[in-house]
């Protein structure tokens, strides 16, 4: 079965890969809300494993502890949905993965999860490099496939700025 994926997800994940490539970096991904989409955009690019090793799709709180190695403090008192979170998914998904860059999201997509102070269409995205790492908060609007995208297409784009600013 194949799967087709919006036309901009594949345009950012050629781009992605491209500047990796130019760049001689390798590079990986750890998911919770856009689970897997991140990875999927990368892997329809033929020629991806030159540069993409892989990425951790970490729905549970369970599995961003145990193989991203996120903080169960930060789990517990700031919630999944956090800047903390993400970028200790960041971290974790470059020392798991060996990669000299990473990407991360952690989010609610709807339609129900919605928190105080979280609503439905928040999502952290944290990018993580040996000279440097970021998160930004954002706040998608509509369904759950709309945010997920809107999630995979701002994750590429904060990777691709983060091996443009020379990781």
């Amino acid at each position: 079965m194949s799967v087709s994926l919006p036309a901009c997800l594949i345009e950012e994940a050629v781009r992605v890969l491209d500047l990796a490539r130019d760049a001689g970096l390798t590079i990986g991904c750890a998911e919770s809300c856009t689970g897997g989409l991140i990875a999927a955009s990368l892997t329809s690019v033929p020629g991806a494993s030159e540069v993409f090793w892989g990425g951790v799709v970490s729905y549970d709180p369970s599995v961003k502890r145990a193989v991203l190695g996120v903080d169960a403090h930060t789990i517990a008192t700031l919630g999944v949905v956090s800047r903390d979170c993400a970028l200790q998914m960041a971290r974790g998904a470059r020392a798991t993965l060996g990669v000299a860059a990473a990407v991360s999201t952690t989010g609610i997509a709807g339609p129900g999860g919605a928190e105080a102070g979280k609503p439905v269409g928040t999502v952290w995205i944290a990018v993580a490099g040996p000279t440097g790492e970021r998160a930004i908060r954002h706040t998608f609007r509509g369904d759950r496939d709309a945010v997920r995208e809107a999630a995979t297409r701002e994750a590429l784009r904060l990777l691709a700025d983060l091996i443009r600013l020379g990781v």
